[in-house]
């Protein structure tokens, strides 16, 4: 399934107002928490509208809004519309959509389990959600991942389906998960084909 560019047009926040800029941090080096530095992504599907959001399939069983869903922990600019969302959310709604064939339900992402802006909150450390490039899954099918059997269970699978996926181990510390799995594909970036990084 490929993205209709019409109903999702290409922007560079590099061209975006000073405040966007400001919050979304576009080509900005951000560190994580053992200290490597990575770039913050400059390329971003334009959001219109809630409607856009619901209305659009990335993939036959995940929707765009799914990965949009967060509260007030994310500023309220970037909570407005229209919104933004990293371009390399198309392989993370693929990823997910091939872990799905491997299990025996629906996948659930949490609320503020999907995209997450620089500024958000939880994005102390640069966590690749602010890459469009991780989940927190809370569900799959009628089973809620709150156990360490289950998040150990499922993160096992998804390792074996997903080359590249690292999975935080169970458990109540910094960089575990007890009532999730948070999976990721590291830090990836996507430059679409018309634009250049060139100049800036």
């Amino acid at each position: 399934m490929t993205i209709d560019t019409a109903a999702l047009p290409v922007v560079d926040a590099m061209d975006l107002t000073p405040q966007h800029r400001a919050l979304l941090r576009p080509g900005e080096l951000m560190a994580s928490r053992s200290g490597e530095c990575h770039r913050l992504p400059r390329f971003f599907y334009v959001v219109e509208s809630s409607a856009v959001a619901a209305e659009t399939q990335l993939t036959p069983h995940f929707s765009l809004w799914e990965f949009l869903e967060v509260d007030l922990y994310e500023p309220a600019l970037l909570r407005a519309y229209p919104r933004y969302i990293p371009c390399a959310i198309s392989v993370l709604a693929n990823a997910l959509e091939s872990l799905r064939a491997a299990l025996p339900g629906p996948v659930k992402i949490a609320a503020n389990g999907g995209y997450r802006s620089p500024s958000h909150i939880g994005s102390r450390s640069g966590s690749p959600h602010s890459w469009a490039s991780a989940a927190n899954i809370f569900r799959v099918g009628s089973e809620y991942l709150d156990t360490e059997e289950r998040i150990v269970k499922y993160g096992e699978i998804a390792r074996r389906t997903l080359a590249d996926c690292w999975t935080r181990p169970y458990g109540h510390g910094l960089g575990q998960a007890d009532d999730h799995l948070h999976l990721d594909l590291g830090y990836v970036t996507v430059v679409p084909r018309q634009y250049s990084e060139a100049g800036r």
